[in-house]
C-alpha cells in the first residue's frame, strides 16, 4: 500500500508541475505581425512553429498598404514585416527575431550546439541575406 501511495504522490506532483509550466508558457504570449507573401515573415513563422511556441497572428495586407498605417508604423517606422512583440520586446528584423527566439526559448534549438557548425550556419545565412 505504501508503494502505491508513493507512485500516486509522484504522479500528482508531476501533474501539478506540468499544469504550472503550461500556465506559465501561455502567459508569455508572442504576437507576430506578418504577411504570407513575405519570405522574412515565413522564416519567423517556421521558427515559431518549430519551437512549438503559441503566438497570436496579426495579418498585414501589403497589397492594400496596411504596412503604412499609423498603427503599424508605431510598431515599425520603416513599415517592414515581420514584427514580433514579446512582452516589452519589439523586434522588426527577421534575423534579429530568429536570434532572439533561439536565446529566449531554448527548447527545440534552431541552431546546432557545435560552435564550428553554428559559425558555418551564420556564414551561409549572412551570404543569403546580402543577396
Amino acid at each position: 500500500m505504501k508503494v502505491a501511495m508513493t507512485v500516486r504522490k509522484r504522479v500528482m506532483i508531476f501533474a501539478v508541475m506540468f499544469v504550472a509550466s503550461v500556465r506559465q508558457a501561455k502567459m508569455t504570449a508572442v504576437t507576430i505581425s506578418f504577411n504570407w507573401r513575405s519570405s522574412c515573415s515565413c522564416r519567423v513563422r517556421i521558427a515559431l512553429n518549430l519551437k512549438g511556441l503559441d503566438y497570436e497572428y496579426t495579418g498585414v495586407n501589403l497589397v492594400k498598404g496596411e504596412q503604412n498605417s499609423p498603427e503599424f508604423r508605431k510598431l515599425n517606422p520603416l513599415g517592414y514585416v515581420p514584427v514580433l512583440v514579446d512582452g516589452d520586446v519589439l523586434l522588426s528584423d527577421s534575423f534579429a527575431i530568429l536570434l532572439y527566439l533561439a536565446e529566449k526559448y531554448p527548447q527545440h534549438p534552431l541552431l546546432p550546439s557545435d560552435l564550428k557548425t553554428k559559425a558555418i550556419n551564420f556564414q551561409v545565412n549572412f551570404y543569403f541575406l546580402s543577396l
